[in-house]
């Protein structure tokens, strides 16, 4: 089982490109676990992990239900936001400035087949980065993602999920809000959960802005923990 995972921070990427990038490595796993199915060899898969940030766009996943985003394509137009119906799990959400997307790409055969327990571990991972500036991430029943203050009416959601699936390999990930432009949100019912609230790193700790960098290897740090696994650093950029 190969446990290496191929870190790559893309930067800033348009939603569409980076979609695009992850079907090419989804895609070059999927090829490679069929062949060695069909021709009996034993050839490795790849795993990824991309970072990225995105310009401000509206995601609705193929369960969810369109009259979630509550403004027409003039209204987008005129937010500079983008909307696109994709093929992972979940309703609808929002990425932009200031938040830390990733999109964990890995062949789950090398570390364990239950898409559960990588839904869970990627909410730990989370919960374990918030912990470390003082807040109490929780798991919200029957709803992905992290959220503060569950089970009180100040339940707000801090971090979105939505994964593909297929032959164990994964695609697309998670969204932290971290210095995230929080009135983007109003403009749909995040999740399709309308009783409650979203809110982001810097509002939580009463900061203009939070260090993006520091975040994003902490996350870094609980997911090799979580998964065992050991990352390795592109050292070129797409």
């Amino acid at each position: 089982m190969n446990k290496k995972v191929d870190l790559q921070d893309l930067g800033h990427k348009h939603f569409k490109e980076t979609w695009d990038y992850q079907e090419l490595l989804f895609q070059e796993i999927i090829d490679t676990k069929i062949k060695n199915r069909r021709e009996g060899t034993h050839t490795e898969t790849s795993n990824h992990f991309l970072f990225v940030e995105h310009p401000h766009v509206y995601t609705l996943g193929k369960s969810g239900d369109i009259n979630n985003l509550l403004v027409d394509d003039k209204a987008l137009e005129q937010k500079g936001a983008t909307f696109y119906k994709i093929n992972r799990g979940g309703d609808i959400t929002y990425h932009g400035p200031g938040q830390v997307v990733g999109y964990p790409i890995l062949d789950l055969d090398n570390f364990f087949t239950d898409i559960h327990k990588y839904l869970r571990f990627l909410e730990e991972m989370v919960i374990r980065t918030l912990a470390e500036y003082g807040l109490k991430g929780e798991r919200s029943e029957g709803e992905t993602g992290v959220w503060l203050d569950v089970g009180t009416p100040f339940a707000r959601k801090i971090c979105a999920m939505g994964v593909r699936a297929s032959r164990w390999v994964t695609m697309h990930g998670f969204a932290l809000n971290v210095n995230t432009d929080l009135g983007y949100f109003d403009l749909m019912i995040p999740c399709g959960i309308k009783d409650k609230a979203v809110t982001s790193l810097n509002v939580e700790l009463g900061q203009k802005q939070v260090d993006v960098e520091e975040v994003k290897a902490k996350l870094l740090k609980h997911f090799q923990v979580l998964f065992e696994a050991e990352l390795v650093r592109e050292k070129t950029e797409v």
